[in-house]
This record gives structure tokens, C-alpha cells and sequence, in this order.
């Protein structure tokens, strides 16, 4: 068993290090790759995603809170704690292509977002890791050898360590991804379904709030993965005039 003495106080340092490097590789990105629309509408897309994102991972969060406390709405008003990292994703999406509809833009935008949202997920979790119980980011006990002590005496699945693996490996399939020819949209989606798919997997190791059968992290995953599909098939109809890249 591993012991790691926690650190809250560093997450709020490695989450503002998550923006700032995935806006700084989203940029370095689009500056080698182009862009399938104009800055002014990349923009508008951005302010979108972030809004959005804001209020989808508050929204989750808050879901996810209710079964163990009461709920006020100075809670919903005020954003204090109670943010989730697939709320944030899919509030985002559905803001952009709200907006999308709204200007006529008709191309896929979200490839650009994919490596660096993959990135800026990694350093936000290191620090979800170091900062230990206090970010409700840990999993359920385990005998396993590389449990880790979180300062409770408890070993418990590193959730926070196996996320990063993960994305790390998504990280380099989608870059190698991006170097083929491929659809517009195509990287982004497979990184919002290889996401939804991990996440989904990796609650069941978590000890958060079960309603039905799975957490609402669990159920959102699912909602997400069904319009993903959806969306595939539907796109499958339509290969005339589609975009590569």
C-alpha cells in the first residue's frame, strides 16, 4: 500500500494549470492545423463550450450531491464545489451545437478541443490525486498492491492515477489519429466516446450515490453514448460531400 499525505490546497493550482495548458496547446493546435471555420465564429464557439461546460458540470454536480444532502438554492446559484469533469463535456457540447444551429454553421468544429481537453483533464487530475479525500475523486477499497492511503488509514483504488494512464493513451492514439485522413469531427468524437465509455467503467469503483443501479455520472455517460450513436448512424447516410482532413 502506498500513503500519500493530501494536499487540497494544490488542486485549485493544477486545475487552473489544466486551462491554461490545454488553451495553450488548443492555440498551438489550431495554428499548425487550420481551422474548418473563421476565427470570429471559432470564438463564438468557445464562448459557448465554456458557458456551457460551466453550467453542465454544476448541474451534474449538484445531481450528484442530492441523494446525500439537502440542496439549497444559494448552492445552485453560488458555485461553490460540486463540479464534475463529464457535466463540464457534455454541457459544453450541447452549447456548441446549440450555437452552431443558430449560426448555420454546418462543419464539425470539436477536433481542435480533443488532444487538449485530453491534456487538460491529465493535469487537473494530478490534482484530484494529491489533493486526496477531500475531492471525492477516490475509489472504494481495495486489497490491491498499489492501493493507496489517502490519510485515512483506508487503501483505495487510485481512480484519479488510472484516469491519467488512460487519457495518456488516448492522448497518443488521438494524436496518431489526427496525422491520417479522417472525417471532420471524427477525433473529437472519439474522444468524447472513449471518455463517456472510461468514465462509465471506472464508477463502478467509486463510492458515490447509486440511483437505479448506477451513479448519475453513469446514467449522464450512457445519455451521452446513446446520442453519440445515434449521431453515427445518421451520419452514416450521409457521406456525399463529407469533409476529410
Amino acid at each position: 500500500m502506498l500513503h500519500l499525505a493530501p494536499h487540497p490546497e494544490l488542486h485549485a493550482i493544477f486545475e487552473t494549470l489544466a486551462y491554461a495548458i490545454g488553451f495553450a496547446l488548443y492555440r498551438r493546435t489550431r495554428n499548425a492545423a487550420g481551422d474548418v471555420i473563421t476565427l470570429q465564429q471559432r470564438w463564438s464557439i468557445i464562448a459557448a463550450a465554456t458557458l456551457g461546460a460551466l453550467a453542465g458540470s454544476r448541474l451534474l454536480g449538484l445531481l450528484e450531491q442530492a441523494p446525500r444532502t439537502h440542496i439549497a438554492w444559494s448552492q445552485i446559484l453560488i458555485p461553490t464545489g460540486g463540479k464534475t469533469i463529464v457535466g463540464g463535456l457534455l454541457g459544453g457540447w450541447l452549447a456548441v451545437e446549440l450555437t452552431k444551429k443558430v449560426q448555420h454553421i454546418q462543419t464539425r468544429t470539436g477536433d481542435l478541443f480533443a488532444l487538449p481537453l485530453c491534456i487538460g483533464i491529465i493535469v487537473g487530475r494530478i490534482g484530484c490525486l494529491l489533493a486526496g479525500l477531500a475531492d471525492d475523486t477516490y475509489g472504494t477499497p481495495t486489497r490491491l498492491p498499489w492501493a493507496v492511503d489517502f490519510g485515512d488509514g483506508i487503501p483505495r483504488h487510485p481512480t484519479q492515477a488510472y484516469e491519467i494512464l488512460f487519457l495518456a493513451l488516448l492522448a497518443i492514439i488521438l494524436h496518431a489519429l489526427s496525422k491520417r485522413p479522417h472525417r471532420t469531427g471524427a477525433i473529437f468524437r472519439v474522444f468524447l466516446a472513449s471518455y463517456l465509455t472510461w468514465r462509465f467503467l471506472i464508477d463502478f469503483i467509486k463510492p458515490q450515490p447509486i440511483v437505479e443501479g448506477l451513479n448519475f455520472i453513469q446514467w449522464s455517460c450512457l445519455a451521452g453514448l446513446i446520442i453519440l450513436l445515434v449521431d453515427l448512424l445518421r451520419s452514416a447516410h450521409r457521406t456525399q460531400g463529407e469533409e476529410y482532413a
